[in-house]
């Protein structure tokens, strides 16, 4: 999957697309998740709705670059219960980012920072770093996030 570039910038040539599914099993549509970003998906979603004659479903949504639209729709149509497409042209404002690494007791976490305009106005730590050292260490994910914002010297108050 490309990843944008990491200054900020406008991407003018998004899209959205969308379907409303009120026939597919839940474990398909995780296939489809998948599928939909290893294919070049910027992001998935599901948002459960109700349809015509009050029947529950879900609305599926994506966000691609106007180049995937057609490998994203041969999987919508090939994968899920779909009968249409909906699609919305789309911008996005994206923020620099930039990583560095913390270290922890643990271990190093990378950490992500969005930027706008050279302030900082975000900044989280890769779940799958903080994941992993959970799990190598038997000890609850909340506590290596404490960790992390405690070695950074930000601590959030409750």
């Amino acid at each position: 999957m490309n990843r944008p570039p990491d200054h900020e910038h406008l991407d003018e040539q998004m899209v959205k697309m969308e379907v409303n599914l009120d026939d597919i099993s839940g474990e398909w549509l995780g296939h489809v998740m998948d599928l939909l970003l290893e294919s070049g998906a910027n992001d998935v979603f599901y948002t459960p709705i109700y349809m015509k004659k009050n029947r529950p479903g879900v609305l599926l949504q994506l966000l691609c670059s106007q180049q995937k639209i057609s490998k994203m729709k041969n999987i919508l149509f090939a994968e899920t219960t779909t009968l249409g497409i909906r699609y919305y042209p789309l911008t996005v404002h994206r923020l620099e980012r930039s990583f560095f690494n913390v270290n922890t007791q643990w271990g190093e976490v990378k950490m992500k920072r969005g930027i706008h305009e050279g302030l900082t106005l975000q900044q989280a730590p890769e779940y799958e770093d903080c994941r992993k050292i959970a799990v190598q260490n038997n000890i609850p994910l909340k506590r290596v996030y404490e960790e992390v914002w405690k070695c950074l010297g930000e601590v959030k108050e409750k």
